[in-house]
């Protein structure tokens, strides 16, 4: 069996044909409700059919948000009404309603408010993802606002009302970030048309505004799918690559979020089944859930219940969420850097001359495995440049989180190119002998971030950490080169089991310590809030250092030193954990 006839096997039409059948048949799949449940059934009898007989629905606790309509107006220089959606999670809004004035603050990242005193009043924010609409409520709670309007993004004539929620705590909240990481203010969303009425109108002079929000948020009991296709004949028991996405949406058909990623999942499982007694690593498939109204609160409770499992046994995570969005033109990837030479060439393979772009990954969606250390990626089609410029940024089209993300908002030509490449990209790490992964990237992004801040860092010995990471620049040198050696073998006809299990056994293990690393604040065994500003950047624990190198002498700069130096610690601890690990393996 070849890669070539598993990529043929796939079919768009099978893809649509489940799109049709849930846009129809379950809209307005919000987690906790009615809809919510009979999607993850309809998941679980979707793979049951397929012969995945290990395919469950688990249920779990919840703190989601059901929002509706939110009444807004502006009382001055104007009367004006405009139509407005209550984003998930805001706080309810006394029965008078909430009225200030309104600030226009950018894009509502700490930059933002540079210079502007918000402190009780109401900001107006560009709804886009630089940062995400859970860290614009943080930040503008932080800095003394009572209440945030966020205009949707799109042309200028957009008129679409966005949903979205704005709830940072990542998962389920626990005492601790109860109290420091739920939302903090109001929250409602506008139309882009409306919203830069409003920007003129801020720009201007005063704008005084008045709005009321309707949410009800609390517990409820959710359910995520979850389809297992071991591998049965595997000199790696239990090892997997795990391919997940939301099954929970906004009202409407929710068409392309995520109906099109579930229905590319149960296509994938139908072609993998057939070819099940090929497989050297089985598939785990999560239908996951209050993604949208619980951030990520599906996922990261399979992370935490099922923790031993994936810690040991799980190998990578594709992502598949807004699949072939029509407009779309370029295929863009984004991943952990071990994962980048074996998706790039899958892509250049099947793409052919369309362009490929990529970009490190983010914790972003339902990336709820960074802390356990499981490589993750998601590749899609992508707008241009130009166009996204066009329309403020509107990386997911002007219909996202709105009632217009229809089915006429798929691409069905380019959805057959996107298939053909997921059955690619899993076909080579559910087969291939030696996972197809280089350690040379990683060490090259850590080095370049520590030179980056070598000047900052001064103070907390980053130079020491910096020496380090050249060194295992050089490990990671030598171990990628011994990997393809023990690939080439295989592809010679004479491979070497025993190799390739401790060359797959230490990849696992020092992707287990450099992906939290790379990506999180927190570290292994929490979760940063949803949008963090520090995960804008490589290595965000080291974020502060740049705030650290301008600070006074002080009690201030004191303590935050105090902590720069511990997560100096932790970084130098992790580069000589994952470099030990390598040059053991290439020892043996």
């Amino acid at each position: 069996m070849s890669k070539a006839q598993v990529v043929e096997e796939v079919s768009a039409a099978n893809v649509r044909a489940n799109v049709e059948r849930i846009v129809t048949e379950i809209p307005h799949r919000a987690a906790g409700s009615t809809n919510g449940r009979r999607m993850a059934e309809y998941s679980r009898d979707a793979m049951l059919a397929l012969g995945v007989s290990d395919t469950v629905v688990h249920e779990l606790q919840a703190i989601v948000s059901f929002p509706s309509h939110a009444e807004f107006r502006v009382q001055s220089p104007n009367a004006i009404t405009v139509q407005a959606n209550t984003l998930g999670h805001s706080l309810q809004t006394m029965p008078e309603g909430l009225t200030g004035e309104l600030v226009y603050v950018g894009s509502g990242s700490y930059a933002d408010f540079e210079g502007k005193d918000v402190r009780g009043k109401i900001v107006l924010t560009e709804l886009s993802y630089s940062p995400a609409r859970h860290e614009k409520q943080r930040i503008a709670g932080l800095k003394g606002a009572i209440g945030a309007v966020m205009m949707n993004w799109g042309g200028p004539k957009n008129e679409a009302v966005p949903f979205g929620s704005v709830k940072p705590v990542w998962g389920n909240p626990t005492p601790e970030n109860f109290k420091d990481e739920m939302p903090t203010i109001p929250c409602i969303g506008i139309a882009r048309v409306a919203g830069l009425r409003l920007k003129a109108l801020c720009e201007a002079g005063p704008v005084k505004v008045w709005f009321r929000t309707h949410v009800v948020n609390g517990w409820r009991p959710v359910q995520i799918t979850v389809g297992e296709l071991p591998a049965p004949e595997s000199p790696e028991p239990g090892d997997f690559i795990m391919v997940g996405g939301h099954q929970d949406s906004w009202p409407g058909e929710a068409a392309t979020d995520n109906a099109a990623g579930n229905s590319c999942m149960i296509e994938l499982a139908r072609v993998f089944k057939k070819h099940e007694k090929k497989l050297r690593r089985g598939l785990l498939f999560g239908f996951w859930t209050a993604h949208e109204t619980g951030t990520m609160a599906g996922s990261a409770w399979f992370a935490d219940r099922y923790w031993d499992k994936l810690r040991d046994h799980a190998c990578a995570y594709l992502q598949i969420d807004q699949p072939s969005c029509t407009g779309t033109t370029i295929w863009h990837t984004t991943s952990n850097a071990e994962l980048k030479t074996f998706h790039q060439q899958e892509e250049r393979q099947l793409l052919g001359e369309r362009k490929i772009s990529w970009k490190a990954v983010a914790k972003s969606g339902d990336a709820s495995f960074i802390g356990i250390g499981i490589p993750m990626f998601q590749g899609e089609g992508a707008f241009t440049e130009a166009e996204l410029k066009a329309t403020a940024l509107a990386t997911r089209g002007w219909w996202h989180h709105s009632i217009e993300c229809t089915i006429d908002k798929l691409d069905w030509e380019f959805m057959q190119p996107h298939m053909r490449v997921y059955a690619a990209y899993l076909w080579e790490l559910c087969t291939a002998p030696v996972l197809p992964f280089t350690y040379l990237p990683v060490a090259e992004q850590i080095v370049k971030r520590l030179n980056e801040l070598q000047g900052a860092g001064a103070s907390v010995g980053l130079e020491r950490v910096l020496a380090s990471a050249n060194e295992f620049g050089e490990a990671a040198r030598r171990f990628d080169a011994r990997a393809a050696a023990v690939r080439a073998g295989f592809e010679a006809g004479k491979g070497d089991e025993a190799a390739a299990r401790a060359v797959n056994r230490a990849m696992k293990r020092v992707s287990r310590l450099t992906v939290p690393l790379m990506s999180s604040a927190i570290g292994k065994y929490g979760h940063d809030p949803y949008g963090y500003t520090p995960q804008t950047t490589m290595i965000p624990s080291l974020y502060d250092l740049a705030r650290l190198s301008k600070m006074e002498e002080g009690e201030e700069r004191w303590m935050l030193e105090t902590k720069a130096v511990r997560d100096r610690n932790r970084v130098a601890d992790t580069i000589a954990e994952a470099r030990a690990i390598m040059e053991d393996a290439l020892a043996r």
